[in-house]
């Protein structure tokens, strides 16, 4: 008793702890409802490109002064418009658009960030710090998160019948195209507000494990999006508490609990799962 005592309940004597447990709730259930989007579209790496292409965004609103989560999403944005463009403008795929402009943009975010002087720690910016979120933060990320929540939610059917079919999509009337950088602004926003909690590196897991995990287990797409929300948010509080008890990285706790999990999927799933068509 003792034990349990010391994991779940005396973290949330702490403030601190207190934020990071509410922010890992937000970022997973907002994270777990794009992600089965992507992972039926095929867009996982859209999500890698674009939480890669946020960091000039993140340097130049520094020094200009406005708020990191305005100038991430800016560029997440571009990044999604511009890989768009290549796509329908060149010979290129769109891996290779995205490959191209994620890497540049990363890369000149890099150099930004060598050459302005700043107080801020490039280690929290790539890998988050969710035990260091204020009461700002938190508040912050919950607009962003309900806020896309609720849109995604309201649009669920359009955005579902866009990610199987988008030529049926068009054909009934559907604005595919709205449809189609609505969805990549909402991920660039999620990623915003994922962004101090887990980093850019560490939101790529965020936005893809959940959707795969209940894309293995379910047959329908509600029980799919069941299933990532109680995945990711099972796996924020879990890991933000094992975080706090060994005194490890939270984001990285959280990401490796969500790598058990789908690898149980994948072995165990009802009817695919690798270990069980074995036995069959």
């Amino acid at each position: 008793m003792d034990a349990l005592y010391a994991f779940f309940v005396e973290p949330l004597t702490y403030d601190f702890m207190q934020r990071a447990l509410l922010v890992a709730i937000l970022v997973g259930a907002v994270s777990a409802v794009l992600s089965c989007f992507l992972v039926l579209k095929g867009w996982s790496l859209m999500g890698d490109a674009i939480s890669h292409a946020v960091l000039p965004g993140i340097v130049i609103a520094y020094v200009i002064g406005l708020p990191i989560a305005i100038g991430a999403f800016v560029a997440g944005l571009f990044a999604a418009v511009s890989t768009g463009y290549l796509k329908d403008n060149s010979r290129i795929k769109e891996d290779t658009a995205m490959g191209i402009v994620f890497t540049g943009m990363f890369a000149v975010g890099l150099v930004l960030f060598s050459r302005i002087e700043t107080d801020q720690h490039l280690s929290h910016i790539l890998f988050g710090d969710m035990l260091g979120v204020t009461w700002q933060d938190l508040i912050e990320t919950a607009i962003i998160a309900l806020g896309t929540l609720l849109i995604v939610l309201a649009k669920r059917r359009d955005f579902l019948l866009y990610a199987f079919d988008p030529q049926h999509a068009r054909a009934i009337g559907l604005p595919v195209k709205l449809l189609h950088y609505g969805l990549l602004a909402l991920l660039s926003i999620t990623i915003v507000a994922s962004l101090k909690a887990v980093g850019i590196i560490l939101v790529v897991a965020m936005l893809i494990a959940p959707g795969a995990i209940g894309f293995l287990l379910a047959k329908r797409f509600e029980a799919m999006l069941a299933i990532a929300m109680t995945v990711a948010i099972a796996s924020g509080v879990l890991g933000t508490l094992i975080s706090f008890s060994i005194n490890g990285a939270t984001g990285p706790c959280i990401v490796l609990i969500q790598a058990g999990v789908f690898l149980m999927a994948l072995l165990f799933a009802p009817g695919s799962g690798l270990l069980r068509r074995r036995v069959a």
